[in-house]
């Protein structure tokens, strides 16, 4: 039984909640009970502290984490009309556009392309709800 669906879309939606999944891992990173202008309390172990400069731990914490940049290049990779297609669906999740106004956000979306859709919607703190409310809104 084929499903159609009620918008012309370029990208699978579960490529969308792929990329919203993501979005949602990175803004996890930022520790939720941190408060700022507040000291927290550090435990060194001072038996295991070499006299050197070396700093294992932090090249590999760097290393496993690669969500932002796996995010962005999924992005920088789309096509001018996928990447309309997303930044139409975020604005649809962040209520800018009704799921009627799709072919005008759409359009909008297109014609405002300047620079890397990636630096747009990276900036975004909300681009993970964001897109999850627009996929749906729109029944997807």
């Amino acid at each position: 039984m084929l499903v159609e669906m009620a918008v012309d879309l370029s990208l699978d939606p579960a490529t969308l909640r792929i990329f919203a999944e993501k979005a949602r891992a990175i803004s996890a990173d930022v520790q939720g009970d941190y408060e700022d202008g507040t000291e927290h309390e550090i435990d060194l172990d001072a038996e295991g502290m070499h006299e050197s400069h070396h700093h294992d731990a932090l090249a590999e914490e760097e290393a496993d984490d690669q969500t932002e940049e796996e995010l962005r290049e999924l992005i920088d990779d789309l096509n001018v009309d996928e990447a309309a297609d997303l930044v139409a669906i975020v604005w649809i999740g962040r209520g800018d556009y009704s799921a009627d106004d799709w072919d005008e956000a759409r359009t909008e979306a297109r014609s405002r392309a300047a620079g890397k859709t990636s630096a747009y919607l990276l900036g975004m703190p909300l681009l993970a709800d964001h897109i999850e409310a627009g996929l749906d809104t729109l029944d997807l």
